[in-house]
């Protein structure tokens, strides 16, 4: 008994490390998938800003089109810029050995990010920039310390500076980040680069698993059979069994 439950927390402890974004708290994303404005506008954010670095190669366009309640010359005229071919998966023209030489490492491919990181973790790390000189772009990220990358949503939320505050461990006092101020304007809100930023955290949940509002309707179907099968099964065993009991 005891083996199992050291297997168990081996195996939750690192789900639990990367849902806590490495000790930093997490913002409640609250995404709304049945939202297909919201998705669409996600849709539209990503490929202005994400697809030019960021693939999402296991996503089709014209399976999109038909999720987000778009046709398909809808998502040809507004949202494919590098391919001309509906069926295309999200591809990039950017190569492994660019992706490298400008940035370090190549971007990762986005398709399902959401599923490797969680949405709440994608939503934080979308509004959490800042300004830091001593990184190659001038900015960092407060859940994923030294990124690589530059804030590309940059314009529309203005840049934010951190503020530190001090802590003592053993002995020994440490700067650490205590929260974000804004450090100059963006075009947009602080509400509506938040309600971007839920946006693209919807688009990148659904495609990361694009059946899966199919899913969870089909399951409450499923339960509701269950919930019927066991009522009769119940009855048809006190009908056969009534003669013994």
């Amino acid at each position: 008994m005891k083996k199992l439950i050291v297997a168990f927390l081996l195996a939750v402890t690192p789900m639990l490390g990367l849902a806590a974004g490495g000790g930093v708290p997490l913002d409640d994303a609250d995404i709304d998938l049945s939202d297909q404005a919201s998705l669409q506008r996600g849709a539209k954010y990503f490929m202005n800003y994400c697809l030019s670095c960021h693939s999402a190669k296991y996503q089709r366009y014209n399976r999109m089109a038909k999720d987000l309640g778009l046709t398909e010359q809808e998502v040809i005229d507004n949202l494919m810029f590098t391919t001309d071919k509906i069926g295309e998966t999200m591809n990039i023209a950017m190569t492994a050995e660019k992706g490298t030489e400008w940035f370090g490492n190549p971007p990762p491919d986005l398709s399902v990010i959401a599923r490797a990181r969680g949405v709440d973790w994608l939503y934080t790390y979308l509004r959490g920039f800042y300004l830091d000189e001593k990184r190659p772009f001038g900015v960092n990220n407060r859940v994923f310390p030294d990124v690589g990358m530059p804030n590309v949503l940059w314009q529309l939320q203005g840049d934010q500076k951190a503020v530190y505050k001090t802590e003592v461990h053993n002995g020994t006092e440490t700067e650490v980040l205590d929260h974000l101020e804004p450090a100059s304007e963006g075009t947009m809100s602080a509400e509506e680069f938040d309600q971007v930023a839920r946006d693209i955290t919807a688009f990148l949940s659904y495609i990361g698993e694009p059946i899966q509002m199919e899913r969870k309707r089909l399951g409450v179907w499923v339960l509701l059979f269950i919930a019927v099968f066991f009522v009769m099964s119940y009855l048809l065993k006190k009908e056969y069994w009534k003669d013994v009991h």
